[in-house]
């Protein structure tokens, strides 16, 4: 769970279950209903929490791009539409809103429950690796487990002191980018995505962290524009997902951009295995490759059944993270290339 975001989950087990008041046990569909009869049944922040953890529940939303459940998403939307800071105690929780107030909340509901917009892009704000990120429809909603080990500087796998240079690959947004600046306050930080419509929502959250002196932005097609330089540590979120996978995605997933961010082939590995290909031509002797392949762990182990990748076990979740050293993709350089993928 990312900090920042941790103290909303602590407040949830003070939201009630039921209440007095009438009709708060009602489900209602706010496309039938006038919102302005739902607010004057919903009065308190713990209300509002409450009705729309059943709302969301009802309506069988997918939280799987940030948000874990619907408790998360219902305090979150509730703090956020109020413009209340995520450690907002819950001592207030029983404060009654204004009308606005309620309708507001009511409003970030209905596009939730009715369109199944997820909750960052309703907010346009989304957390990683304890940091807060603009993120709008250009770009995806960051969730991957990689914050852990970029908080954690790689140390299983390079000496801090070693880190002058960092290549983001697919950074859409630039959380990762952005992350890894605050991990290495001394490194340079270079930003690469295909899409020059993510790189400009990446320059929004470059200026909002006050990094444009050591955070540079590439448009790049993979390795095709990255400058001519070594890196210690090259990460990235790649686009992974498989055409069968895509094609089971939910209804939220449609708000992101798909084709260019998500979907990586048949296999899920069409841009994976180029990155394999060149990566070591802009690796440090000593540097290291960190890749997010998520589901399709099994098709590139398949593959490449004598590539050594060091899959991380994360203390707080997810899978699909490999890393490789600049030596071992030297030595298997013959292995990436005469693989062919459908």
């Amino acid at each position: 769970m990312e900090a920042g975001m941790e103290v909303i989950f602590d407040m949830l087990i003070h939201v009630r279950t039921h209440s007095g008041r009438r009709g708060l046990n009602i489900v209602y569909n706010t496309a039938m209903l006038d919102k302005r009869e739902i607010a004057n049944d919903l009065v308190t922040l713990r209300d509002l929490i409450r009705w729309g953890i059943s709302q969301f529940n009802a309506a069988e939303l997918s939280f799987v791009q940030g948000m874990p459940t619907a408790i998360d998403e219902a305090v979150y939307l509730c703090l956020s539409a109020l413009h209340l800071p995520p450690d907002f105690s819950v001592e207030y929780f029983d404060c009654v809103l204004t009308v606005d107030e309620r309708l507001h909340v009511l409003n970030f509901f209905q596009q939730r429950i009715e369109d199944h917009k997820p909750s960052a892009y309703i907010t346009n704000e989304a957390w990683f690796s304890g940091l807060s990120f603009y993120v709008d429809q250009r770009v995806l909603i960051p969730r991957s487990p990689m914050a852990e080990i970029i908080q954690q500087q790689f140390s299983l796998w390079i000496s801090a002191d070693q880190v002058n240079n960092i290549l983001d690959l697919c950074t859409g947004s630039a959380c990762i980018a952005i992350a890894c600046a605050y991990a290495f306050e001394d490194a340079q930080v270079d930003a690469s995505d295909v899409s020059s419509e993510a790189l400009a929502v990446a320059e929004i959250n470059r200026k909002n962290h006050g990094l444009e002196d050591r955070l540079a932005l590439i448009e790049s097609d993979l390795f095709s524009s990255i400058p001519d330089k070594r890196y210690d540590i090259i990460i990235s979120n790649p686009p992974y997902v498989s055409s069968h996978e895509m094609q089971q995605l939910p209804a939220e997933f449609d708000f992101e951009p798909g084709s260019l961010a998500l979907a990586a082939g048949e296999a899920g590995l069409d841009i994976v295995l180029p990155m394999l290909q060149q990566a070591g031509d802009y690796l440090s002797d000593d540097g290291i490759l960190v890749v997010e392949v998520g589901y399709s762990k099994p098709a590139l182990e398949k593959l490449l059944p004598e590539v050594p990748f060091f899959w991380v076990d994360f203390e707080f979740g997810g899978d699909g993270v490999f890393v490789l050293t600049a030596k071992q993709l030297e030595a298997h350089q013959d292995d990436f290339r005469r693989v062919k993928l459908l």
